[in-house]
């Protein structure tokens, strides 16, 4: 039985989400989909089985792929920093420095998330390292329990946005941008992200006193400059590899120039990551061993799942797949904010099932060509879509760093770190506030871009009438050059062409010689 070409790319579609959703790995499903797709393609005579030999050159395009590699290098400097004590040490030292304030314990975690979030890029790490400090702290002193679990997993996702996000890297891969624009386009929602945070625990500390109330300053244990030397110790370190890690690749704003690509800029970081993990006096074999075979698994997890995406996406675009997308979003109501407002609502539901890897490998080759085609920023549009992601790790109940909050925190209580059961319904209730002020900053970036352009470099306009007399000028001035024997000079009063001046400019140089 034959069927029209035209009607398959929506059930190609449909089937993308139905093997997302069934919980098989994702890069494994992907490749087979794509694999019976191409088969049926064939067998319906819609392309030649010569264009399935494209597949291997685009999976050998993806391993050669130079820009890929600065993803074990980030995941390596992060594993390194995530267990070698530096989160722990500037959690402490944060925490006794703001916590007689009322909400001082949000307010370090939120500022420790978010330099955490610029040198190690994991969430998991991130808010396992903060729950087991500051978990136990808040509800020492009496912190409201949504409150403190809702901090501590939205402090950890920060690091998904902040640069040198892996995230940022992936969709600066997928998009065709540079990654250090990515970089400094995602400065100025990163801060925000933390001032959103920052004034929630404000305006609750008010609002409501009793939920974040000021730790006693009887129970510091560090007091005067040794408190501001612990404080400094943690940020310092941090500060320079941040600088020298982004700063080198063009990543920080002000910076226009790029000495190093993002491979060796990762490479960079995760020399630095050694040097900090040997002065907290944390660089051991154990430590080395467990951060390699993190890298490993991630690298291969993000490899496979290029695979899979690659298999799939040369079949849909095979069967004019993309042509169907496109013609879908661009009829969409609204223009460019009834698009961008589609995908933002179609990107947050998805992620309540998919992690932001897979959601870049394979949605956003479907969504690029048409924001471009659109006349939309593609940088922007990324840090949009970064910026949402974010969320994928809050979504109650699937988010997976409530899912590592619940893990930690039945760990303290049963090692008696914490005197109580953190129930799951503190857990999932807690993460609501935070996802709503996450959507929030997506509202922002939609409706003002600035907040993402920025930092970005801006584009020198080129005045055309100065260019256009600069060169008549030149076209005036050049009779005056003498001609050289067996060339021809221009007869009086003509005006001759600039470039021919400069060719027998050079006939003169060459004559003298």
């Amino acid at each position: 039985m034959m069927m029209a070409m035209e009607s398959f790319p929506p059930l190609m579609f449909a089937g993308l989400i139905a093997v997302l959703l069934i919980g098989f790995p994702v890069a494994f499903s992907l490749a087979a989909l794509g694999l019976a797709c191409g088969f049926f393609a064939v067998s319906q005579g819609w392309f030649p089985a010569e264009f399935m030999s494209n597949l291997p050159q685009n999976v050998f395009g993806i391993l050669s792929n130079d820009l890929l590699l600065a993803i074990p290098f980030f995941t390596l400097m992060g594993a390194l920093l995530e267990r070698c004590g530096l989160a722990e040490d500037m959690l402490d030292s944060m925490g006794q420095l703001f916590g007689p304030v009322r909400g001082g314990l949000g307010y370090s975690v939120i500022i420790v998330g978010f330099i955490l979030g610029a040198i190690t890029g994991t969430v998991a790490g991130q808010v396992i390292a903060m729950a087991m400090i500051s978990l136990p702290v808040m509800m020492r002193y009496g912190y409201n329990m949504r409150y403190a679990t809702g901090v501590l997993a939205a402090s950890g996702t920060i690091t998904q946005l902040v640069p040198p996000s892996l995230v940022l890297v992936v969709l600066a891969d997928q998009l065709g941008r540079s990654v250090g624009d990515m970089y400094k386009a995602a400065w100025g929602p990163s801060i925000l992200q933390v001032l959103i945070f920052a004034i929630y625990t404000f305006a609750l500390s008010r609002i409501k006193p009793d939920y974040l109330p000021g730790v006693p300053k009887s129970a510091r244990t560090l007091q005067g400059w040794a408190l501001w030397k612990k404080c400094l110790r943690g940020i310092i370190p941090s500060a320079i590899l941040i600088f020298a890690v982004l700063g080198s690749m063009g990543g920080l704003p002000g910076i226009d120039t790029a000495i190093c690509t993002p491979t060796e800029a990762g490479a960079m970081g995760a020399v630095g990551a050694f040097i900090l993990a040997a002065l907290h006096g944390r660089l051991n074999w154990p430590l080395v061993q467990g951060a390699m075979a993190g890298t490993m698994r991630i690298t291969a997890m993000v490899v496979f799942i290029l695979i899979g995406s690659r298999t799939f996406s040369l079949v849909f675009q095979g069967v004019e797949g993309g042509i169907w997308i496109e013609e879908l979003l661009s009829q969409l109501p609204g223009g460019q904010i009834g698009f961008l407002i589609a995908v933002n609502i179609f990107i947050f539901f998805l992620a309540f099932f998919l992690d932001f890897f897979e959601i870049a490998f394979i949605i956003l080759p479907l969504l690029g060509p048409v924001a471009d085609k659109m006349g939309i920023d593609l940088v922007w549009f990324g840090v949009m879509l970064c910026v949402n992601m974010q969320t994928s790790f809050m979504h109650p109940p699937f988010g997976f760093a409530l899912f590592y909050l619940r893990g930690i925190s039945d760990t303290l209580f049963k090692s008696g770190a914490i005197p109580r059961k953190v129930e799951s319904a503190d857990i999932y209730m807690g993460a609501i506030p935070w996802v709503l002020m996450q959507l929030i900053l997506v509202a922002v970036v939609i409706f003002v871009p600035q907040s993402v352009t920025f930092f970005l470099d801006k584009e020198k306009a080129v005045d055309m009438n100065q260019a256009t007399e600069l060169l008549q000028n030149m076209g005036k001035a050049a009779p005056a050059l003498e001609p050289a024997s067996g060339s021809s000079a221009p007869a009086d009063g003509a005006e001759e062409d600039p470039m021919a001046a400069v060719r027998r400019a050079m006939e003169q140089d060459a004559a003298k010689k």
